[in-house]
């Protein structure tokens, strides 16, 4: 396994029904092993590990965007 995080800023207003439920979407997709958002310090940032040899940032982030399409990864 080659494990990999991913930082991914998504819309303030979304709400927290819309964050769980993409959280559990991307704990279902192969090759990630953690998904979630810092629920006290900042709202916006989701945090995804995942295992690079399984999954891309690429795929990661255009599942993202199916709930938020100006979603956009923070960092590299």
């Amino acid at each position: 396994m080659n494990s990999a995080d991913v930082m991914i800023h998504v819309h303030p207003k979304l709400d927290a029904r819309a964050r769980a439920d993409l959280e559990r979407r991307l704990m279902g997709h192969a090759g990630i092993g953690c998904a979630e958002f810092n629920n006290k310090a900042n709202l916006q940032a989701l945090v995804v590990t995942y295992d690079a040899d399984t999954v891309e940032r690429e795929e990661i982030l255009e599942e993202v965007r199916i709930t938020d399409p100006d979603a956009k990864t923070i960092g590299c």
